[in-house]
């Protein structure tokens, strides 16, 4: 009986044995998982610690950004003061020069050459600054208000002497943003009374444009300069009568030829064909939409890129209505690119040929659309796609 008491007292220290042994490896399991808990925390502090000084590092850098962009931001305003007052200086010398030449545009009479001999150019791309010097200078404006739209930056453009020079009123508009907010910074935004609207102009919205800023009725002048609907959009304007209307014609078409592109609203001549020629409309069918809306074609530029239009009951018997054969200026201006996109000269004859290729909507002699020939827009689609 003490031999089985002591077999069993000899298996219970042996289980206590194997509890004891089991307790003691857990202990050191915890103790291991303590000092790696333990080791985490110590690297969640330099952790903590680092973000900290990032953070700080970083506002750090923001305020720096912050303090650049101050800086730059003074700087670009120095800059648009300095080229505000450059330009200013500039625009001062061109008026200086421009009252020079207009003391040799007002004769009693227009010289034998015609129009073009009053040109002279202060901003406008040729002489059209001088046309429309003599103009107004015999025309009765009752509102010394004009509109022009196409104008880019402003910087080069028909209008801008008479807003300067003559202190007209005026409204331009533009496709960019970007040149819109360039002309908002201009110092002649300040000092003269010009509005300038983003705007892309198509048919169906310039009338409410032009109402939407207080242009309808009489006004002096409307200029037309989209390089594509220009045609299109002068025969859909309806709330404004201007006493003269500036428009440009795409002289490649000659001055036989009585045609637009067809009408497209977001039309853009580089899209449109890869030579950038085709666009606009020819002198004989923005003659023939003039004669419709009571105007007399009295001549173009000398750069053979605008076209000069005054009401018939506003125009004085020193300014002579002319023929289309008469009045028809070629242009000479490089603007033709090949498939690479580089410019290059094309002779005039070619570049007519590749226009009369395209799709076209011809005219008659009432202004009236002629119905195209079967295939002729699917051969000129076809050539296209081979330029």
């Amino acid at each position: 009986m003490i031999v089985r008491w002591l077999r069993t007292l000899r298996h219970r220290l042996y289980l206590i044995q194997v509890v004891a042994d089991s307790t003691n490896r857990m202990l050191v399991g915890q103790e291991e998982t303590l000092r790696q808990v333990a080791q985490t925390h110590r690297e969640l502090l330099q952790t903590q610690e680092q973000l900290l000084q990032t953070r700080q590092e970083l506002e750090r850098a923001q305020s720096m950004i912050a303090q650049t962009r101050d800086d730059v931001a003074q700087l670009q305003h120095t800059v648009d003061v300095e080229r505000n007052q450059r330009g200013l200086a500039q625009d001062r010398l061109r008026q200086v020069l421009g009252r020079v030449e207009m003391r040799q545009i007002n004769p009693p009479r227009l010289p034998e050459d015609g129009l073009r001999a009053s040109e002279f150019q202060v901003f406008s791309q040729f002489g059209e600054d001088g046309i429309l010097q003599f103009l107004f200078h015999h025309i009765d404006v009752e509102r010394k208000l004009f509109v022009e739209f196409g104008v880019e930056d402003y910087r080069e453009c028909n209008t801008r002497f008479l807003l300067y020079h003559n202190r007209w009123s005026g409204l331009v508009m533009d496709g960019s943003a970007e040149n819109i907010a360039r002309i908002q910074t201009d110092w002649i935004s300040w000092w003269r009374d010009l509005k300038a609207v983003h705007a892309f102009v198509t048919t169906d919205n310039i009338n409410r444009l032009l109402c939407e800023n207080g242009i309808t009725g009489e006004i002096g002048l409307l200029v037309i300069d989209i390089d594509g609907n220009d045609y299109w959009i002068w025969e859909a304007i309806q709330v404004v009568r201007p006493a003269v209307v500036v428009i440009e014609y795409n002289y490649r078409f000659g001055s036989d030829i009585s045609a637009a592109v067809p009408y497209d609203p977001g039309f853009s001549k580089t899209e449109a064909h890869p030579s950038a020629i085709y666009y606009g409309a020819s002198l004989r069918a923005l003659c023939t939409l003039a004669h419709r809306k009571g105007y007399a074609f009295v001549g173009c530029s000398s750069g053979g890129v605008n076209a000069f239009f005054v009401r018939r009951d506003k125009k004085p018997e020193i300014v002579k209505e002319v023929g289309v054969e008469e009045g028809y200026v070629a242009g000479q201006h490089l603007e033709a690119r090949n498939e690479s996109g580089e410019v290059v000269r094309i002779p005039l004859a070619e570049q007519r040929h590749l226009l009369t290729t395209l799709p076209l909507v011809r005219f008659d002699e009432a202004g009236t659309q002629k119905v195209p020939e079967e295939g002729s827009a699917a051969d000129g689609r076809e050539h296209a796609d081979r330029d």
